[in-house]
């Protein structure tokens, strides 16, 4: 059956207790993992159509492609990139023929835990950047398989832009808040919303098994308010 979706099972029931510690060891120790060649060659890849003017939009973990394909349609004058380490999932067939995609976007085959790095390194901001419905790794001993516990995520603020993180697991998007928020010190809210118009295949198959999504969105380039500021 199509909408038989099941929201992640888990005995971690709220905040993983090690999360924090965690987030702050990243924090404090530099990543020195190699970056593989084929990850560099396919970072390059990925700005060889870019004009270097169009604003950046990132959509990490892109699965099939049809967020890619949705937000270069929304966004016609920005530069999309859908990146994903699976081949298969890139070269499934898409909701339109080749020549009715927009040329505004590629697809690239890449490990984000390297293009985060290079595209940092290089110093490139964003002017948006989606991360839908990753694996959410909801086993307690998991943790630092989440992306917002992995020893990259620092590198993902220094990105900028408006950074959107959904998922149908509310205990990863909270997750995600805290770490973020830890990182850039500002205390981030996160909520429930509705997908009138589901950006991915996951999306539109737990809204439609009735499950809650959620969101965690931040605006990275501006200021915290005072009431933001951790006290």
């Amino acid at each position: 059956m199509y909408a038989n979706s099941k929201i992640p099972e888990s005995a971690q029931q709220g905040v993983h207790e090690h999360l924090v510690e965690r987030v702050a060891k990243h924090a404090s120790c530099e990543f020195r993992k190699p970056v593989l060649d084929h990850n560099k060659a396919a970072f390059e890849a990925s700005l060889a159509g870019w004009d270097g003017k169009a604003p950046l939009i990132l959509d990490s973990g892109c699965g099939v492609g049809h967020s890619t394909i949705q937000l270069a349609r929304a966004f016609p004058d920005h530069w999309v990139i859908g990146v994903d380490q699976s081949e298969d999932r890139l070269s499934r067939k898409k909701p339109y023929p080749d020549a009715l995609l927009p040329k505004n976007m590629i697809f690239v085959r890449a490990d984000l835990v390297d293009y985060w790095r290079l595209m940092a390194d290089a110093g490139i901001r964003l002017a948006r950047h989606y991360i839908l419905y990753p694996n959410p790794w909801p086993k307690i001993g998991h943790l630092a398989r989440r992306w917002h516990a992995h020893p990259v995520f620092p590198f993902v603020p220094r990105l900028g832009g408006r950074l959107e993180c959904r998922s149908n697991w509310n205990i990863y998007v909270e997750e995600f808040a805290i770490a973020l928020g830890l990182l850039i010190g500002r205390q981030l809210p996160w909520e429930s919303f509705e997908a009138p118009s589901p950006l991915t295949p996951f999306e539109r198959k737990y809204r439609d098994s009735g499950q809650t999504l959620y969101r965690c969105v931040v605006e990275l380039d501006r200021q915290p308010t005072v009431e933001e500021t951790p006290q």
